[in-house]
Parts: C-alpha cells; structure tokens; sequence
C-alpha cells in the first residue's frame, strides 16, 4: 500500500529538496593510513548533504544545501566541489573570519577505509566552524520555504549534535518547513563524542525528541532510537550491539506509538564480517506495515563512508516519485550498496545502476 506523503506539486517549488548541515573537506591517504600519509586526496562530504547530493547526482532531482562556510580559499574549494556535483548553492551562508579561524573555519574530516580486520578509522577537525556558529538568524526560512519553494527537506542529528546554536537552528527550519507543508526527513546518526561538549545524552534527547515532533521520514538504527528518543525494545541487549529482525519490527513499532506524526519509518540492516565485507539491507515501516529490501549478503567494500545517506537518498526518491515503501527501500538498500564500492562520502552510480541491482544484475563486465 503506498503511503500517502502529500508532496507539494513540483511546479509550485523550487527545489525538489534541500539538506541543512555541515559540509567538510574530506582528505583521504586513499589505500594507505591517516598516521604515515605524505598525500590526501581531497573530496566534500556530510552526513545531510551526501543525501542531497545523492538526490541529484544519481536521481537527476533539482536540490540546494543550506550550510555555511567561513569565506575563505578553503571555503571557495568547498562550494566548487558542491558545484561539481550539481547542487545549488545559493543558499550557503559566508561568514567573514580572521587569518587563523579565531572566528570561525571550515570543518575537515581525515578519513581511511579500512582493509579486511583492519576497520575505517575518522578524525574530525570541525570545532567552531562557521556551521556550528549559524544561528536561525543567519538563514531566512520564509523566504526557502514560503517563496522559493521546497517539497522536501533533510536534515540530521549530526548537525543538531554540533553546538547549542545547530540544536536552535534545526528546530526553527523544522518548524518553518512544516509551516509551508515541506515533507521532512532526519537521520537521527547519534554521535555520543559529538553531544558530550553540550549536555551529552540528556541534551540528545531533549532536542530530538522535540525535532520528532515535527518530522514526517525518521531514519535511524537501533542505538539511534534508543540514545537519541528513549526507547526500549524489552528483552534486547542493553547495549543493542545485537538485534534481530523481530527486535528492529519492536523498536520500530515503539517508534511509531510514540510519535504518530511519523508517516515512514526506516533503518539499515549490517553486519559486519570484516571491514571490507558486510551483510547489507534496510527495512522501513509505513501503514502499520514493514517492508524488507533484498539482501545483500557478502558486500565487497571498498569506503563504507557514506553508505547509510546513500541509502536515505535511495529511499527518499523511491518515496517521492512512488510513494511505494517497498520499492522505495529497495532502492535505498542498492544505491547504499553501490555507493560503499567506490571512493568518497558521495555517491558515483546513476540511477539505471540502481535499478539493475535491484532487478539483480551481477557484476560481469559491460561493453
């Protein structure tokens, strides 16, 4: 049964979608490691624009990414590599700065792969960035979301994680996209490094169980739920380092029961056998109903970064253009898949790619 999202009509907006959050600079030591590199190579990359991005790159959907950036060369390097990838960028705020970043900097994020027993090692170097400083004041929502125009909008709980002002400044799009009936989508990604600088756990909670308020697609896996909006499946393991199908239907179940706004409710299934080979899939809850993608046993990894927002991009053309939850989650499970074979945070597949996994196409050479 399709869920029924009431999307805006396309020719009333803008933008098919936009994303609110951080975007670093990612320097990559490519097959090597952070601790004895002599080269990066350097791409963008964030948890809420890797889904926009995706959203156009691989979907061909007209989207924008709300961020900022301290107005500096390395800032400039920033918005040529989201224009590379197609996506608008009017809508960044530039903040001025000094010579060291004293006032603010643009975040970056060293990042290496990992290799068989050897896992995926990241070292963020984001503190005050312009983003973590932006307050509502900074963005004119009216004029996004009322004038120009918005169907959907995606943000997250890594942004909301970075500083009192990103928990002020997601709340005040959240609610001002609602106002204008934009479809809202949020990653909750619990980071329990990044919410210790302001109130940790309790701070979590308190914000995003206010920003669920307001949220029609939450995406999540079982510790996102559980730290970020305080529920409990009975029986599980309290750490939740294992839970099975049925303990993901109970804690999605809870999740629905506790905010009955949720019209979609989604998360990723993996396990990890080494860092190169995962067990892969997703589920998604919609109508009372859940539906499982395919199952994507022994996936090669090449850069795992990434692949959840993959998967929510995946996911959120599927529920755009369809309004099928079923196939929607199945193109999120295989753009996810197809994302984590090649280098980077953003995806390189097109969307015929996608739609061969999922029709179960194999990997033999195309001339």
């Amino acid at each position: 049964m399709n869920v029924n999202l009431n999307l805006k009509d396309k020719k009333d907006c803008k933008f098919d979608a936009v994303s609110l959050g951080e975007v670093m600079l990612r320097l990559d030591p490519g097959e090597g490691r952070i601790r004895t590199a002599r080269n990066f190579r350097a791409w963008e990359g964030g948890g809420e624009y890797n889904v926009i991005r995706g959203l156009h790159k691989c979907f061909k959907m007209d989207t924008a990414v709300i961020t900022a950036f301290a107005e500096n060369e390395v800032g400039y390097l920033m918005e040529d590599f989201i224009e590379q990838g197609g996506v608008d960028t009017s809508l960044i705020h530039w903040m001025k700065t000094d010579g060291i970043g004293r006032i603010c900097r643009n975040g970056l994020n060293f990042t290496e792969r990992g290799y068989g027993i050897r896992g995926a090692v990241g070292c963020s170097d984001r503190a005050n960035t312009a983003i973590s400083k932006a307050t509502p004041e900074d963005f004119d929502f009216e004029y996004i979301f009322g004038t120009l125009g918005v169907r959907w909008l995606h943000t997250g709980g890594i942004y909301a994680a970075l500083s009192d002002q990103s928990c002020e400044t997601v709340l005040a799009a959240v609610k001002t996209a609602k106002k204008y009936g934009t479809i809202i989508s949020y990653d909750l990604n619990y980071r329990p490094s990044m919410w210790s600088a302001i109130g940790g756990l309790e701070k979590a909670q308190e914000v995003n169980k206010e920003i669920a308020k307001y949220v029609d697609v939450m995406i999540g896996n079982e510790e996102d739920f559980t730290a970020c909006l305080g529920l409990k499946v009975e029986g599980n393991d309290e750490n939740l380092k294992e839970l099975n199908l049925d303990g993901y239907k109970k804690m999605i179940a809870e999740a629905a029961k506790a905010y009955p706004n949720f019209k979609v409710i989604a998360t990723t299934l993996r396990e990890v056998k080494t860092a190169t080979v995962n067990d892969w899939s997703a589920i998604c809850w919609a109508n009372g109903e859940v539906y499982k993608a395919k199952d994507y046993k022994g996936l090669e990894i090449m850069d795992r970064v990434g692949g959840g927002d993959s998967f929510a991009s995946g996911l959120v053309y599927g529920l755009m253009t369809t309004g099928d939850p079923e196939l929607a989650v199945n193109y999120g499970a295989a753009h996810g898949a197809l994302a984590m074979t090649t280098p980077g945070d953003t995806t390189m597949a097109n969307k015929k790619e996608v739609e061969a996994i999922m029709g179960g196409a194999g990997a033999r050479v195309q001339r």
